[in-house]
């Protein structure tokens, strides 16, 4: 394991330690600089999703300090199940989405999935969403409930497997499937409406 016991840590070994090992070393010793490095790495990110959620840049700012901060004081729950940005993000999510719930500022995010078992037609192809410019992308995304853009964002942006979305939002993979079909057809919908004249 590459010693890292000084608070003046060079770039070029720093980048060669992954976030697993900074949490150890943190865990191990409480020195600050571990943390720090785990700071910036995830500091632009965090702001990038609770903007995207929120769409408030001092409200995304305060978020993402009040994250950084769960982060921090939960460091040693980590438990290495998942990947460390996999953790991360389930936290980001989960606290973006109980602000949103406190502020009321998006009714969507009260909508339980009551129709979980319905079947939904009309499948909307990846293509589709992947042929979107990206202005219009981020028109379509912000006019969409929280809900669909955070569980599309999860599925485009982030890459992220059926399996590590479900571990987030603590729902089967077949729930998953069909909130993101939901998701696509909620998004395609506002696209017509929006663009009407090429349709």
């Amino acid at each position: 394991m590459i010693n890292l016991l000084y608070p003046m840590l060079a770039t070029d070994i720093t980048k060669k330690v992954s976030d697993e090992d900074l949490v150890s070393l943190y865990l191990e010793t409480q020195n600050v600089a571990y943390f720090n490095i785990i700071y910036k790495r995830y500091a632009g990110k965090i702001f990038g999703k609770c903007l995207s959620l929120l769409k408030s840049e001092s409200e995304a700012e305060d978020a993402t300090q009040d994250i950084m901060m769960k982060i921090l004081m939960n460091m040693a729950k980590f438990s290495g199940k998942s990947r460390f940005s996999t953790w991360i993000y389930s936290i980001t999510y989960n606290y973006s989405i109980d602000y949103l719930r406190r502020k009321k500022k998006d009714p969507s995010v009260y909508i339980e999935d009551y129709l979980e078992n319905v079947d939904v037609e009309d499948e909307v192809s990846d293509s589709f969403m992947l042929e979107v410019s990206v202005a219009r992308l981020k028109k379509i995304l912000n006019d969409i409930p929280s809900g669909d853009r955070t569980i599309l964002l999860m599925k485009y942006q982030d890459e992220m497997s059926i399996k590590e979305i479900g571990g987030i939002l603590n729902k089967s993979e077949s729930a998953i499937k069909m909130k993101i079909k939901r998701a696509k057809q909620k998004f395609r919908k506002t696209y017509k409406e929006n663009y009407k004249e090429e349709y």
